[in-house]
């Protein structure tokens, strides 16, 4: 058996391998630099297109941005998607303290910019992606970009006061998250990247207050059809995280849809050189077309 630390580091190196695919426009859904959209035009087919909302992961980090997503949301692209493919603000770059890595997230800039992202976008792709049909949208995300799209699924069940708080379910056809992050107490237990969950949310001081609006697990059932989709070996973001969602969608009442990947990591759900993407091309296909 493949060591997993070394699968992972492979998955990556290949994941991240691709060159960078410059989008067909930019919008910017804020004043901050971060606060912008790259958009991606079908390759195929005529007609309007199926949109698809990509947030990236990278443990809500700033040294991963949205580039290294740019060749996945170009592979949708070419299998006849639309594809926004959005940037929000993540931690500041300094490290945690007592550790190494950059700190995780910015609170609540993180969610504000992911609210305001997919409020905007309606708008913004029929500006700058005339060929994206926002009445068929589904959300994607990958690890850490993977809780974001499940919590901006559930907004409209927000505990009541969140300035996030929808008064209706947003219009999605659905979500298919990617290696999320979707249980924080579990990803805790396993200090899921480091820490990245407690930070995310600004530390211990007011953290069961802010996971109860953050945490997608404690943000069910919410009508939306949902799929996470999941590699065995992963590493870096382990299978029982998502099997923690999954049981509790089904303890509230809602059946959420597992994909279980045999011999894949982390990183092979975004990258187009592996079958597991086009798994993920398909999940999403099933949801929008």
């Amino acid at each position: 058996m493949p060591d997993p630390a070394a699968r992972e580091a492979a998955e990556q190196a290949s994941a991240f391998s691709h060159p960078a695919v410059p989008p067909d426009a930019t919008a910017a859904y804020g004043e901050h630099p971060d606060q912008v959209v790259d958009f991606y035009a079908p390759r195929t087919g005529t007609g309007r297109a199926p949109l698809v909302v990509a947030l990236h992961g990278g443990a809500w980090r700033a040294p991963f941005d949205r580039l290294h997503l740019g060749p996945f949301a170009d592979f949708l692209a070419r299998r006849g998607f639309a594809v926004a493919n959005v940037e929000y603000r993540r931690g500041p770059g300094l490290p945690h303290q007592g550790g190494t890595a950059p700190v995780a997230g910015r609170w609540p800039e993180t969610f504000d910019d992911v609210a305001a992202a997919l409020d905007a976008l309606p708008d913004l792709a029929a500006a700058h992606l005339p060929s994206a049909d926002p009445h068929r949208m589904v959300l994607t995300g990958h690890s850490a970009g993977g809780q974001l799209v499940l919590w901006a699924a559930a907004r409209h069940v927000l505990p009541a006061g969140s300035p996030w708080r929808l008064p209706e379910a947003p219009a999605l056809r659905g979500v298919v998250a990617l290696a999320p992050i979707a249980h924080f107490e579990r990803s805790r237990e396993l200090d899921v990247c480091g820490g990245a969950v407690t930070q995310l949310l600004g530390g211990e001081e007011g953290y069961e207050e802010r996971a109860a609006g953050t945490d997608p697990a404690r943000l069910l059932p919410t009508g939306i059809a949902t799929t996470v989709v999941q590699g065995r070996e992963d590493f870096t973001v382990p299978a029982e995280v998502a099997d923690a969602f999954v049981e509790a969608a089904a303890k509230a009442g809602e059946t959420v849809g597992l994909t279980l990947l045999e011999d894949v990591g982390h990183f092979a759900l975004i990258d187009p050189a592996a079958d597991a993407c086009a798994v993920v091309a398909e999940e999403l296909a099933q949801l929008a077309f």
